[in-house]
């Protein structure tokens, strides 16, 4: 069993399509490097999944409804398969308010699990955001 391998767990929500969109993040930074606008990066990483055969829409907008009328909505980077929300930054560490966005993007879209990747001078840096006002599947 090579070492990926071992680093794996079986108990995160859609294990085998984070670790593909994570790795998918890396090589796209590891052929660009750091200092591109997020949009160079979206760009990468739509290339790099249609490569691979991922299915994901891009720029998917999902409406915030309050008694049945549209309030608000929102954008995302990326809906992966139908089931991964991606969200990406530029910058050398998270901020508070991306962890919340991404959070807010899952409860409209009704899923469990984002990704919010941003790209530093050290590489890439992601963090698995779970929706915890869902049960795991």
């Amino acid at each position: 069993m090579g070492k990926q391998a071992q680093l794996r767990r079986n108990d995160l929500v859609h294990a085998d399509l984070s670790y593909r969109v994570v790795g998918i993040l890396f090589e796209a930074f590891n052929e660009l490097g750091y200092g591109h606008q997020e949009r160079v990066y979206q760009r990468a990483i739509a290339e790099l999944l249609r490569k691979l055969g991922v299915h994901f829409q891009e720029q998917v907008r999902y409406t915030v409804q309050l008694q049945n009328r549209a309030i608000a909505s929102y954008v995302l980077d990326f809906l992966i398969e139908g089931k991964i929300v991606l969200e990406l930054k530029r910058g050398a560490r998270y901020m508070r308010k991306d962890i919340d966005q991404v959070y807010a993007y899952l409860r409209a879209s009704n899923l469990q699990l984002g990704i919010l990747a941003t790209f530093t001078t050290q590489g890439v840096a992601y963090k698995r955001i779970v929706n915890i006002d869902l049960p795991h599947s």
